[in-house]
């Protein structure tokens, strides 16, 4: 039975991971959210009083559960959710998630996931790198300062403060970090539709990536 992959990826407060949840429950498909494990990876990390910046102490990555439930991220066992949102691991992640071991570890375990199942996939390398067959290709982007106060917004709803002043500084230096790195750096693939959110609703931009797919299929 032929499945069908869709990658989305975009920067941080692009809301790719509110949008690829909210288009794969549209599908009935299955949503990961690549950037969770990346997260999860550096709480353990730092959990783990690990230096961050060795890319050799993350063989733990092996002996790593995930499971995703109900768009819960579960690791070991923990639900993890709201704590990888926190500033720690904001301002981690992309120095973990640079370091090509721990990339060549969490792509590989993120084919598997996604091998015979309709997905919706989101991160920042998913359609060129993750998932180069994909059957749909999606980048979101906006706006910094769209992308800060979405994120503030989201903050609140965690009960995590920050000014949106703070999180466009961090919002800046994870996109220059990003874009810059060795291994998978942010881009979109060559095939993708690139898709300008700063002035679209998530509703909006769910219903144009929906329109898209089911366009194909008419």
């Amino acid at each position: 039975m032929k499945t069908v992959q869709i990658a989305i990826d975009g920067p941080a407060g692009a809301g790719k991971s509110t949008i690829a949840k909210r288009v794969a429950k549209s599908l009935g498909y299955i949503h990961i959210d690549t950037g969770a494990m990346y997260r999860a990876i550096t709480l353990k990390a730092i959990r783990c009083h690990l230096d961050l910046s060795d890319q050799n102490a993350f063989d733990f990555i092996d002996q790593t559960r995930f499971d995703y439930v109900d768009g819960a991220i579960i690791m070991d066992g923990e639900d993890v959710s709201r704590r990888i949102r926190e500033r720690d691991i904001s301002n981690s992640v992309s120095l973990v998630s640079s370091h090509y071991i721990v990339r060549e570890k969490i792509v590989a375990r993120q084919q598997r996931l996604s091998k015979d199942l309709d997905i919706v996939m989101d991160g920042r390398d998913i359609g060129y790198n993750v998932l180069p067959r994909a059957n749909y290709k999606f980048y979101l982007t906006a706006d910094v300062k769209t992308r800060a106060l979405r994120r503030y917004k989201e903050n609140l709803d965690r009960g995590i403060e920050n000014t949106i002043a703070e999180l466009e500084e961090e919002i800046n230096a994870r996109d220059a970090f990003d874009t810059r790195r060795e291994h998978s750096p942010l881009k979109p693939a060559s095939d993708a539709i690139v898709i300008d959110t700063s002035n679209m609703s998530i509703e909006a931009v769910v219903d144009t990536i929906i329109a898209k797919i089911r366009e194909d299929e008419a």
